[in-house]
């Protein structure tokens, strides 16, 4: 990790957002609900996110099963799901931000709950999830370290194989 990366978000230097722009990524428009709920609630200084999908520029960026079908039709790689998780992070980071103002705005990450659609026999649930939480840590530093579930699912919203929701703490 360089010196940005593991700056405390209390830090005068440190900025999450300057961290996302140098890792090549730009918040996206917040997903609209796909459903009857919000985006974002907010309890004193803790900010809740709800599921995100993987979506980019309104579409899935997979649909189907982590582990099974893989090369066949609706199967989703290992890697590929990581991906999804990525975009899951970075989907919740754009509905925090509306939220807060920015994602500068954000003390600390302080839990995530990951889910992977998959079969029984699948148990690699730790793995998809590093790709939300290694992002986080990336933005936030030390701050971006959280308590997390990673949890198999039969399926999920609209047939994505990822769906990420969140908790931060705001200043």
């Amino acid at each position: 990790m360089n010196d940005s990366t593991s700056a405390s978000s209390t830090s005068p230097a440190f900025s999450a957002s300057a961290n996302l722009q140098r890792l090549g990524f730009t918040l996206p428009t917040p997903a609209k609900p796909v459903a009857a709920y919000v985006p974002t609630r907010r309890v004193g200084n803790l900010v809740y996110v709800a599921g995100q999908i993987p979506f980019v520029d309104g579409k899935l960026l997979a649909t189907g099963i982590v582990g099974q079908g893989v090369g066949g039709v609706g199967g989703v790689s290992v890697e590929l799901a990581i991906q999804c998780a990525q975009r899951c992070a970075l989907n919740a980071l754009a509905a925090v931000a509306a939220e807060l103002g920015s994602i500068d705005r954000v003390k600390s990450v302080v839990r995530l709950g990951v889910f992977v659609a998959c079969g029984p026999e699948f148990t690699d649930h730790p793995k998809i999830a590093n790709g939300a939480s290694e992002l986080m840590v990336q933005v936030f530093g030390d701050a971006g370290r959280h308590a997390r579930a990673a949890v198999g699912s039969s399926s999920l919203p609209l047939g994505a194989p990822v769906e990420v929701e969140c908790v931060f703490e705001a200043m």
